[in-house]
């Protein structure tokens, strides 16, 4: 079987070189991946541990994909993706110590604990999901761009989804609806190269995913999806295009899981030589070397960020285990609209 170190070498990406960024951007990209990072371990060892239960899906080495996203377009954008989504919704800035609760299945968590790890969700935030189907997600992007271009707005949705999603049928009608009427949608494709535990070489003809987009005249390139820096420009220039009127943009982001699929897939699929490749490549030391490497940040500063960190999942971990279980009689609350609905009686 070919390895994802013969397949996926870091793409050429458009940037001329001359991009810079400064403290700040920096900071906010690390501070952001290592939150991400660290809430992703401590959810691990919750699971673990038995408290928390059902499915869970790890980002642990995808962190630049939520952080290059977050930092090139606007809050009032949308983003929805798949059931792998705890950092894409705290990189929008969804609550921690909610985002925990819903894992631990408590009544404080972001959703009530009615979703657990697979289901969160914002309007605050204009995060959409957290969607448990494989590729349910891409439709539904797509109808929320045509609200925005049918409000007369400038936002756009961030339709996020994996490698094992674009064979679905749902991606070719979206995209051919969305190209038809011009949507303002953000296609994005987190390639980690493994659909669950089958590599994209033997499910697809097409690897480069990209290319999806031939058929509809799509506009489409890959991006390094280990660096924030190649993401936030990638993105951002789709999200110009896209903000001109001139439709859907795809973007097809590669990167790595060092996890399973979920929590009980011991990844043996993979060879030992292929994690160790993309470990090297590990995006939050790298946000943190160019930090220390660019005098942004001294070695004291970025402890500091480290137990900064850490006292925030320390805190979401007291929060969402000394919060209540939600109340068994509320179950059909926040669940519709209609008050009655569904006209269940005592």
């Amino acid at each position: 079987m070919d390895t994802l170190v013969e397949k996926k070498k870091r793409p050429a990406t458009k940037s001329n070189g001359k991009v810079g960024y400064d403290r700040d951007m920096y900071l906010r990209w690390y501070e952001q991946m290592l939150l991400i990072r660290r809430f992703e371990e401590s959810a691990l060892g919750g699971y673990q541990s038995g408290k928390i239960r059902g499915f869970c899906h790890v980002y642990i080495g995808q962190e630049a994909v939520a952080a290059g996203i977050e930092s090139a377009i606007r809050r009032e954008d949308g983003i929805v993706t798949a059931y792998r989504q705890h950092g894409t919704a705290i990189g929008r800035g969804c609550d921690v110590n909610a985002c925990m609760a819903e894992l631990y299945g408590k009544s404080t968590g972001i959703v009530k604990g009615k979703g657990g790890s697979m289901h969160f969700f914002s309007a605050e935030h204009h995060y959409f999901g957290g969607n448990g189907i494989v590729g349910a997600q891409i439709p539904i992007g797509t109808g929320i761009a045509f609200a925005e271009k049918y409000k007369g707005t400038d936002n756009l949705c961030v339709t996020m989804f994996g490698d094992g999603a674009a064979r679905q049928g749902a991606l070719h009608e979206s995209f051919n609806m969305a190209m038809t009427w011009k949507l303002p949608v953000l296609y994005i494709c987190e390639n980690n190269g493994y659909a669950m535990g089958t590599s994209v070489s033997r499910t697809s003809n097409v690897t480069d995913m990209s290319k999806l987009g031939l058929s509809y005249d799509m506009p489409a390139e890959r991006v390094d999806g280990m660096k924030p820096e190649a993401v936030h420009e990638a993105v951002k220039r789709a999200a110009d295009h896209i903000r001109a009127g001139k439709g859907p943009y795809l973007l097809e982001i590669l990167t790595y899981r060092y996890k399973g699929h979920s929590v009980s897939d011991p990844a043996t699929y993979r060879s030992k030589d292929e994690v160790e490749h993309y470990r090297g490549l590990d995006p939050v030391k790298y946000a943190e070397g160019k930090l220390l490497e660019l005098g942004f940040a001294t070695e004291k500063e970025v402890q500091a960020i480290k137990d900064k960190v850490a006292a925030q999942i320390a805190e979401a971990v007291q929060f969402a285990e000394e919060s209540p279980f939600p109340d068994g009689a509320l179950l059909f609350e926040h669940n519709y609209t209609q008050a009655d609905y569904p006209f269940i009686t005592d």
